[in-house]
């Protein structure tokens, strides 16, 4: 983020936004998507956050395109947020952690998104590996739709909120770490306000900018002093002008500049 600006380019090979690029639904057109994608803006971007259920919709050949996605982008200098938002128990676990976080892996990252709605505990095979990998995680903390308060704002027995004990899963794990840990929470840019402490000593991934209506502007009211630590997701809102790598690489330094003057004013 230091070197390239903070933004993380969402990868979302959606039906519509492959129709828009003048490409058919399929492995071909997911395929070219892709390769202009990270062709355009993997020497540019901080991040790229691929999601796999766009890739998975096309099965087993889906999924080859997916590994070479990955495997491109990183090659080129860009870190890689797999979105895959897994979590389970036991060794199903520890499966997942190994599909995504272990340096043999296909499919291995920089980092994944994590849920952890079986138990923050739960997630120890992933927290375990990422360490020993030196890569990351990114766990769900307060998202971005609607729904997920009714969950992450019920208070436990403890008195926290469900939100807060995950942050504070995160700060704990990240003790000690400088300058950041590599454990951090998906905290949704179109929040109100947090109102719960971000300061977990990682980095903040923000989904919900551009087509869930959220903007630069917005980020310092959502995040406060852990503003330096927000890595901005930004999908449609910027593959939207494609196909031209030309007018997506204009496209992305638009973005990055607005983040850099979001977090200049606000921090």
């Amino acid at each position: 983020m230091d070197r390239r600006g903070p933004l993380c380019a969402g990868i979302d090979p959606h039906p519509a936004l492959l129709s828009a690029w003048g490409l058919p639904d399929d492995v071909g057109g997911l395929e070219r998507f892709c390769a202009t994608a990270v062709e355009a803006l993997a020497g540019q971007v901080a991040a790229f956050k691929p999601q796999s259920a766009f890739f998975e919709r096309f099965g087993s050949r889906g999924i080859a395109v997916l590994e070479r996605t990955v495997a491109e982008a990183r090659a080129a200098g860009a870190l890689v947020v797999l979105d895959v938002k897994r979590g389970d128990i036991g060794s199903t676990m520890s499966a997942y952690a190994s599909a995504y976080l272990d340096k043999g892996a296909p499919l291995f990252s920089d980092a994944v998104t994590l849920s952890p709605y079986l138990g923050f505990g739960a997630l120890r095979p992933a927290l375990d590996l990422a360490r020993a990998s030196g890569c990351g995680v990114f766990v769900l903390a307060l998202t971005s739709n609607p729904e997920g308060a009714g969950v992450q704002r019920a208070t436990g027995g403890d008195g926290r909120q469900v939100a807060q004990a995950v942050l504070d899963g995160l700060a704990a794990e990240n003790a000690g770490a400088a300058p950041l840990g590599s454990f951090g929470a998906v905290v949704g840019a179109t929040l109100d306000e947090a109102g719960a402490d971000l300061n977990v000593n990682g980095p903040l991934l923000a989904p919900g900018l551009g087509a869930q209506g959220a903007t630069a502007a917005d980020l310092p009211r959502v995040f406060g002093d852990a503003l330096g630590n927000v890595l901005p997701a930004v999908g449609r809102d910027l593959l939207r002008h494609g196909p031209s790598p030309m007018a997506l690489r204009a496209a992305a330094e638009r973005e990055a500049e607005a983040f850099a003057r979001a977090f200049a004013t606000g921090a």
